[in-house]
């Protein structure tokens, strides 16, 4: 059975994982689990935008195959590293498209959490790499990897060849009708498989507004 983003990040490496992400900042093990807790709502709520469409989730699956996102999760100590604040912050980039909309959600966390905006700004990041460790993990489980497969050879038979998991869902240049409902109803059963994962973050439906404000405020 597929974990959800946050318990997936909370179990890591027995919670070491979670723990070493906020003493980056000076947090204790509670506040950092607050913090969290507090932060992946909006991260959540950002794929699931950013995955509305053929071409979204197939970039992401794509992503998500190449990218190796699950050594966050697998070694504590590359928290620490420049590189992966640079990586965090690209994910952050891609997903939120403004540094505006990191402020909103760090801002509404700290409203929840008690702890600075600041700490909770530089948290993001790191956040944004777990997160897309916990899809890497789940993606890569042979029962998702053979769904999902199962998903990429729907996709080839409608007439569009390209390699690996980027090829699902993507969105056929010139297809006819019949084509473009069956690649909806492919992105309608790829988001039936991450649902789950991309839902399941706790409620965060008051994060949601401000992501949305946010993000709205960008266009």
């Amino acid at each position: 059975m597929a974990m959800n983003l946050l318990d997936m990040i909370m179990s890591a490496q027995n919670g070491a994982t979670a723990e070493q992400a906020g003493a980056q900042l000076g947090l204790n093990q509670q506040q950092s689990q607050s913090a969290i807790a507090a932060l992946l709502p909006a991260i959540s709520s950002a794929l699931k935008q950013n995955t509305a469409n053929p071409q979204g989730l197939a970039g992401l699956l794509g992503a998500l195959q190449n990218g190796q996102h699950e050594k966050y999760l697998e070694n504590p100590q590359m928290l620490g590293e420049p590189q992966t604040v640079n990586d965090g912050n690209a994910i952050l980039g891609h997903l939120f498209g403004s540094k505006d909309v990191s402020r909103a959600v760090a801002g509404r966390a700290s409203a929840q959490t008690g702890i600075g905006s600041d700490v909770l700004k530089k948290l993001l990041p790191l956040v944004a790499t777990m997160a897309m460790g916990s899809l890497s993990k789940q993606t890569k489980q042979p029962t998702m990897q053979s769904a999902l497969t199962g998903l990429a050879m729907q996709h080839l038979m409608g007439g569009q060849k390209k390699s690996g998991l980027g090829a699902i869902l993507g969105a056929v240049t010139g297809a006819n009708s019949r084509q473009q409902r069956q690649t909806q109803q492919t992105h309608q059963q790829g988001m039936g498989i991450l649902g789950k994962l991309l839902d399941a973050d706790g409620d965060g439906s008051m994060m949601d507004d401000v992501l949305q404000m946010a993000m709205n405020a960008r266009r």
